[in-house]
């Protein structure tokens, strides 16, 4: 029997995806099995997500807490969804708490499937968004109970061993978030950050310039702020020593669209950087970031 062109590939595609599902499904049996059932949800509790029962529910909260703690290798983190989840769906944190301490467990013995369960965490994560509506996002404790609001500030050219640099400030420092001020620089150094900052699930703001290879930075944030204040430019990339003018300028163009669309930003941004010559700059509105999903809200301060 023969097979449309990209047949093969997509029952491939299809295949991975049921594996994958099973395979989340047998953790949430296995963590159930090893605590028991729960209690049901307290009266008045909102309906479960479709298809899941009382203990999937609380071992998707877990997991996506898990995340972040294994992430960030701090017990005092966890994510925004999930204090979400615990108080919209009636979950006490000692349950959440015994529940990711059963899925450490399932995880230790299970080494080689490893990347298996931390995708399935990342999508807890995003299960819990969209149950909760509430935005998912990296949230540390204080010493005192309340939550640590601590954001890193860093200035200046994005340089090669930028991104390893920043993320060593950010964990050292135990920011929950990242205010940017750049010129740019390298794209490379500059989107590894980006992608680094929406795995981990910090917020990326800007308050004063943010242009180039900057605004990738920012596109990483899980939420982008701008002040009233704040100028966000972009323009044409360098074109590799490597590659012809016209060579180089259609690399740069796709891979700046795939990057964006990755993040979940409109990719015209990166057609309008491309009409720009690089000794040139193209200013984007408040109004236009808002609209392609570059900045989702304009803030007064940090």
């Amino acid at each position: 029997m023969s097979r449309r062109p990209g047949q093969g590939a997509r029952a491939r595609r299809s295949g991975h995806g049921r594996r994958r599902r099973l395979f989340a499904a047998s953790i949430l049996i296995l963590a159930s099995a090893l605590l028991g059932a729960c209690a049901g949800l307290p009266p008045g509790s909102p309906p479960l997500p479709e298809g899941l029962d009382v203990d999937e529910l609380l071992s998707e909260i877990a997991a996506c807490h898990l995340l972040r703690v294994v992430q960030n290798g701090d017990r005092t983190v966890t994510d925004a969804v999930v204090i979400a989840a615990l108080d919209q769906y009636g979950f006490a944190v000692e349950q959440m708490i015994e529940r990711a301490n059963a899925l450490a467990r399932i995880a230790a013995s299970r080494p080689a499937q490893h990347e298996q369960m931390y995708e399935m965490a990342r999508s807890a994560c995003e299960h819990l968004t969209a149950w909760t509506g509430a935005t998912s996002g990296l949230v540390r404790f204080a010493e005192d109970g309340g939550v640590d609001k601590t954001w890193l500030v860093v200035d200046g050219e994005i340089n090669p061993g930028f991104a390893d640099k920043v993320i060593a400030r950010l964990r050292g420092e135990k920011a929950v978030g990242l205010v940017i001020n750049s010129p740019g620089g390298s794209l490379y150094e500059a989107r590894r950050l980006g992608r680094w900052l929406r795995e981990n699930g910090l917020p990326v703001g800007v308050n004063e310039l943010c242009t180039s290879a900057c605004v990738d930075v920012l596109a990483g944030g899980i939420e982008r702020y701008v002040t009233a204040n704040a100028r966000l430019g972009i323009h044409q990339s360098r074109v590799p020593a490597h590659l012809s003018s016209h060579e180089g300028g259609q690399f740069s163009v796709v891979s700046a669209a795939l990057y964006l669309r990755e993040m979940g930003i409109d990719s015209s941004i990166a057609l309008a950087a491309a009409a720009v010559p690089n000794n040139a700059m193209y200013w984007i509105s408040h109004g236009e970031a808002l609209e392609t999903g570059l900045v989702t809200k304009v803030v007064s301060r940090f």
